[in-house]
């Protein structure tokens, strides 16, 4: 099928309109569909991390520009990512940039992930020692959430709890 704008090249953008019961089929060639916009077809960027990123970082800044004096612009030692940048392009250059830029990308990782931890996942048929740290270490979470509230009941049960597991896990590493 050949484009219906040139009627040159082959027609290889396909577009469908349907508008009160009433469909409109248009199909053009790569060149002419990258000339013209559709009535009410727009070509949206496709969503990317660094967008993402940088849409919730000017969210959580208050909207639009990033205004920092110059004076009090940071810059990563080591790759030379300045703040400003980051927060523009959502993208860091470096390991080094983490620590340097830690208080802007801790509360995003809040928000995205609900925790600043990585807790990844684990394969099922490989991860039995894996699993029981995981598990350890949300006892241990819940124990300190328990001494802090002063429930010494649940704290008790809780520390005996990561005592077993802790057990099995020698256990398992000498075996």
């Amino acid at each position: 099928m050949l484009c219906e704008r040139c009627g040159q090249r082959q027609a290889t953008v396909h577009f469908t309109e349907i508008t009160n019961e009433s469909k409109q089929e248009t199909h053009l060639c790569e060149v002419c569909a990258g000339e013209i916009k559709p009535q009410g077809f727009v070509f949206a960027p496709q969503l990317s991390l660094q967008n993402f990123l940088v849409s919730l970082l000017n969210q959580e800044l208050g909207g639009g520009g990033y205004g920092i004096p110059a004076d009090t612009v940071r810059k990563c030692e080591s790759c030379g990512v300045a703040e400003g940048q980051f927060v523009k392009q959502g993208l860091l250059g470096c390991g080094s940039c983490y620590p340097n830029f830690e208080e802007k990308i801790l509360p995003l990782l809040r928000r995205v992930h609900g925790s600043t931890r990585h807790t990844g996942k684990v394969p099922e048929r490989t991860g039995g020692r894996a699993r029981l740290v995981k598990e350890l270490d949300k006892m241990r979470d819940q124990l300190k959430e328990a001494v802090s509230r002063e429930e010494f009941e649940r704290a008790a049960v809780l520390r005996d709890n990561i005592r077993q597991l802790e057990k099995s896990l020698e256990e398992g590493a000498e075996s």
